[in-house]
């Protein structure tokens, strides 16, 4: 039992922690899901649930942003987001790429977080191009790569390869919330993080 007495400092570790990063999901609408072609869609409803659970847990400040709703072109984000996360606001666009949205860039600068957890469906779209913006402009970039989709298995792996060489820095859910919770001795968030992780990978 040998842990540091004094945890790291959490602001500025290397690694993700609850204060020193905010979580990005974008366009997880129905007609965006039903078309992923690169992941079992029940699955990828899971792992992206599983990530707001996530960031509820650790309290970590969380974008939600949708497409064309209020247009009348597109539905609402899928209600097992919302009901995990029915506090936080989702910021509507027109805009393929998030990034081209003033509300939806004041909302991720108002996290005042640098690092950012991203998950987006398409893969190839709605993620790559608001996270090649983000990288522009100094953020960190930490896809969950399982918790993402593309049209094709071919298109989302091209997108992520893009992000990759461009900076971004893969991550998944499981090595998110182990990376968060990163010691037992961390008693409030135990039973979370083990109903968490334990629902879907099992026991």
């Amino acid at each position: 039992m040998t842990s540091y007495p004094h945890v790291r400092d959490a602001l500025h570790d290397r690694l993700l922690t609850p204060q020193n990063a905010a979580v990005v999901i974008i366009d997880f609408q129905p007609v965006q899901v039903s078309s992923i072609a690169s992941r079992d869609k029940r699955q990828l409803v899971a792992n992206i649930t599983a990530l707001a659970r996530i960031t509820r847990l650790y309290g970590l400040p969380t974008v939600l942003s949708s497409v064309n709703v209020a247009t009348g072109r597109n539905q609402p984000l899928i209600h097992q987001l919302t009901d995990v996360l029915p506090d936080v606001p989702v910021v509507d666009r027109t805009s393929i790429n998030a990034w081209e949205d003033q509300d939806f860039v004041s909302a991720v600068k108002a996290t005042g977080r640098k690092k950012l957890v991203m998950a987006a469906l398409w893969t190839e779209v709605c993620l790559v191009h608001p996270a090649l913006d983000a990288l522009a402009e100094g953020f960190e970039v930490y896809p969950v790569v399982d918790a993402c989709g593309g049209t094709s298995l071919e298109a989302h792996d091209a997108g992520l390869e893009r992000l990759f060489q461009a900076g971004a820095q893969p991550t998944s859910w499981v090595q998110l919330i182990c990376e968060l919770q990163r010691d037992w001795n961390r008693e409030a968030t135990v039973p979370g993080f083990t109903e968490i992780l334990f629902a879907v990978e099992g026991h």
